[in-house]
């Protein structure tokens, strides 16, 4: 019997197995020796977290964040480049990249991310990310303030990787609002479950991809913009995955919001676990702004030349809400490149309908 077999079956087992690599670590720790311990990013700078060279693997990110500024955990942007790229595959403002959005930060545990105490100010994230000839990690202020910025990037080092890997990739989106439709002359009910979708023309797009990978989860962030006092459910809209260019109906087809992020009937509180949960629950009859996660550890997301992954704004696309997302996923290069809306395009709409 092949001796790792023993080791085989869960994650703590496989810790004995000694590895051939040399663990490093590029942090923000003072190197006059005293203990301002952070990067003072002025407005508009770039920093460099990490410039690595040779074959290696991130393996855990630590950051927390010091700043005056309202939002800025939309007005920070986190890039990374695998091997010398040109465009990032990595690009998305900081909080979102953590898991949540709205600029808001949470006490919550998934797997691969985690906001930590106090108050969730504490951003890790496990989700591994190699590559074969350097790496290049930055974050860029868009605050007009000073921010003070702590972080870890722990990494290993080898002498070469082995076939078959893929990189990792991070991409945020906005629409803001979704392009719903007029309710006047709908009941509440017609509004919002009734109607066909057999297109699957103008969800909500999380991902579009090419190449080959596969997806490993996403977060969604909606902002209820219906000011009702009728039942306000935000999350009657299908997701519907495609896979390599195939025609409707896709392979992968849910049946609602809260379903494809594993909760049910219409959830109003807050929940993590490993694999998925809700950071933010949204106020009474569902208004205000709510943040949901699915990770696909277990399950990902396989495909070979594209894959495009949608949801419903509301039962057949009726809904017109403030929607934004982070998608994670593996895929060789070259990637597609993707853009980031400015600063203020970023920016969570205020609390208040009256300020918007």
């Amino acid at each position: 019997m092949d001796n790792l077999n023993v080791l085989a079956g869960s994650p703590l087992a496989g810790l004995p197995m000694l590895r051939d690599a040399t663990s490093r670590r590029a942090s923000s720790w003072d190197r006059s020796g005293g203990n301002d311990d952070r990067l003072h990013i002025r407005p508009g700078e770039e920093v460099v977290l990490a410039d690595i060279q040779g074959a290696g693997c991130v393996r855990h990110i630590w950051v927390t964040i010091a700043c005056d500024e309202p939002d800025y955990l939309r007005k920070i942007v986190l890039q990374a480049w695998w091997d010398g790229e040109e465009t990032p595959s990595i690009k998305v403002p900081i909080g979102d990249f953590f898991g949540m959005g709205h600029a808001q930060s949470h006490n919550f545990s998934a797997l691969p991310l985690q906001m930590s105490p106090q108050d969730g100010k504490g951003f890790n994230c496990w989700f591994p990310m190699p590559f074969a000839r350097s790496a290049r990690i930055t974050a860029t202020s868009e605050c007009s303030t000073e921010v003070l910025f702590y972080y870890y990037v722990d990494y290993q080092q080898y002498d070469s990787l082995p076939d078959g890997l893929g990189y990792f990739h991070a991409q945020w989106r906005r629409q803001n609002p979704t392009d719903g439709v007029s309710e006047e002359g709908m009941t509440n009910e017609e509004f919002l479950l009734q109607g066909r979708n057999t297109s699957g023309d103008g969800n909500y797009v999380i991902l579009e991809a090419r190449g080959r990978g596969h997806y490993v989860g996403c977060n969604l962030n909606v902002h209820n913009l219906r000011i009702t006092e009728q039942w306000n459910w935000y999350g009657e809209g299908d997701d519907m995955i495609f896979v390599d260019g195939e025609a409707f109906p896709p392979s992968l087809h849910g049946t609602g919001t809260e379903d494809y992020f594993n909760t049910a009937w219409c959830p109003a509180e807050e929940y993590s676990s490993p694999y998925h949960g809700i950071t933010m629950a949204g106020g009474p009859n569902w208004s205000g702004k709510i943040s949901l996660y699915r990770f696909h550890i277990e399950d990902p997301i396989c495909f070979r030349e594209s894959l495009l992954v949608t949801i419903e704004h509301g039962h057949n696309n009726q809904r017109s809400d403030d929607v934004s997302s982070t998608a994670y996923w593996y895929q060789t290069e070259p990637h597609l490149p993707f853009s980031l809306l400015p600063g203020e395009a970023r920016l969570p709409r205020p609390d208040d309908p009256a300020e918007w």
